[in-house]
């Protein structure tokens, strides 16, 4: 899960003032993109209205290559992630200009498989998380997580980026320290075992 980047990617046909009050500029540069950028523009117009936000979103499309090369000259982190955001913070003929965000639809596409949901509800996730990011959101606190989780689930209607990795830490607060030896037996083997021993009787 990427983070809101200090400086600004902003390719210049991504930030070309529009005369409407909101308005969301997709560009697929992925060879693949081009489904995956009409359903970010639909996601991204919903997102605006919810928010009742005027101004430019720019949202690119690209490969895990372009994103770790973006990655590492922005974040100094040379691996590819799932969305970045770059806040403009900007305005043109009065015209507010949110930023940029950057998605890998090659990662897109992996996280919906191992989270066992489509491209289109991962699309969905990573926009809203994006954009969040635009706003000022951050997850590097645990409150300012809660905060941001709220505001996905919000967009969303359901849990986002930010509860999903917050989840993992609640259960690991709940957990005893120390189990019994028994408790760290697989269920499975627990099963194997008691047949086993219901044979030799």
């Amino acid at each position: 899960m990427a983070a809101r980047a200090d400086r600004r990617y902003a390719p210049a046909a991504l930030s070309r003032a529009r005369t409407t009050l909101s308005h969301v500029l997709v560009r697929a540069e992925h060879r693949e993109g081009a489904y995956a950028a009409r359903l970010l523009r639909r996601f991204g117009r919903q997102y605006l209205d919810a928010l009742n936000l005027h101004g430019e979103l720019s949202v690119t499309i690209v490969s895990d290559r372009a994103i770790r090369t973006i990655n590492r000259k922005w974040r100094r982190k040379d691996k590819p992630t799932d969305v970045l955001s770059f806040p403009q913070d900007s305005a043109f003929a009065g015209h507010a200009l949110l930023g940029d965000v950057i998605i890998s639809l090659d990662t897109a596409r992996r996280q919906a498989t191992e989270q066992g949901h489509g491209l289109v509800d991962e699309l969905a996730r990573l926009l809203a998380h994006g954009l969040l990011h635009l706003l000022g959101y951050d997850h590097e606190r645990e409150d300012d997580a809660r905060r941001m989780a709220a505001a996905e689930t919000s967009l969303l209607g359901r849990a986002g980026l930010v509860a999903d990795a917050l989840a993992p830490a609640a259960i690991t607060r709940r957990t005893p320290a120390r189990r019994s030896r028994s408790a760290r037996v697989p269920v499975r083997k627990k099963i194997r075992r008691a047949a086993t021993r219901e044979a030799r009787a």
